[in-house]
């Protein structure tokens, strides 16, 4: 069976895609900071699918848990698959207000770990193919904080490498998902309904994860999930940058 790593796996968009996965039949890594929380998630998936479940705790601000993690992906006696990385959190958009340590520990978990995992997974997958889905947002269309520039250096880098190693059977997919219901809000401290977001702009989490798969399954560099978020993606291309910029003052995504 295939085996797929998935950071971030507690919880939101991460557990999301562990459960459908394994659904699927693959057999999991789990990645996250809270080891109870993956065995809580790990018991519940080798229960209801049969599937083999592997519980990794590692803090990936720190080096070591940067370590264990690209350890795991590059062991050659148990090759990953499908990486799906995942795991991030959110700051407030005044950048000058943050603290900058925050900062730097932000930019860490949405740049450095997934270059270097999928670094190490390039390492196998190369050899006998495989895909990589890192999960940005359409943040990254717009002008928003540093979030939103994290997210401009995941596309962009998954456009590249998607592009580059197709020829080695690797896919590499970016998928871009809006406005969506998960646990990162609250573990900001946001309260539903309190970003002043419309409720016909929030989408499910088994609805993008899903249709990441798909597009991911057909080899695209990008994902836009919902026709929605389509058509908001395809505006920031034709709207003055510093329109979008305000626009994007509200919520988080």
């Amino acid at each position: 069976m295939p085996t797929a790593l998935v950071t971030g796996a507690s919880a939101g968009l991460g557990g999301e895609f562990a459960r459908q996965l394994a659904a699927r039949g693959a057999d999991l890594v789990l990645v996250a900071r809270s080891a109870e929380d993956l065995e809580v998630i790990a018991h519940d998936l080798r229960d209801a699918h049969g599937v083999a479940v592997e519980v990794l705790p590692a803090d990936l601000v720190t080096d070591e848990g940067m370590r264990q993690v690209v350890s795991r992906i590059a062991d050659p006696q148990h090759p990953i698959d499908l990486l799906v990385n995942n795991a991030g959190f959110g700051l407030p958009l005044g950048f000058a207000d943050n603290d900058i340590e925050d900062e730097a520990a932000h930019l860490r978990i949405h740049v450095e770990a997934p270059m270097r995992f999928m670094h190490a997974a390039l390492g196998s997958m190369r050899s006998r193919g495989g895909r990589i889905i890192n999960v940005a947002s359409v943040a990254g269309f717009i002008s928003r904080s540093t979030y939103s520039a994290c997210k401009q250096w995941l596309i962009g880098f998954s456009r590249w490498a998607n592009a580059e190693y197709a020829s080695d059977g690797v896919s590499v997919t970016a998928v871009c998902p809006g406005f969506t219901h998960t646990t990162f809000h609250e573990r900001m401290g946001l309260a539903r309904g309190q970003e002043g977001i419309p409720a016909v702009a929030w989408l499910n989490a088994a609805d993008v994860v899903r249709e990441g798969l798909r597009d991911a399954a057909r080899g695209r560099a990008v994902s836009v999930p919902s026709l929605r978020y389509k058509a908001v993606v395809a505006l920031t291309r034709v709207l003055p940058p510093s329109l979008t910029a305000r626009a994007a003052r509200r919520g988080r995504v």
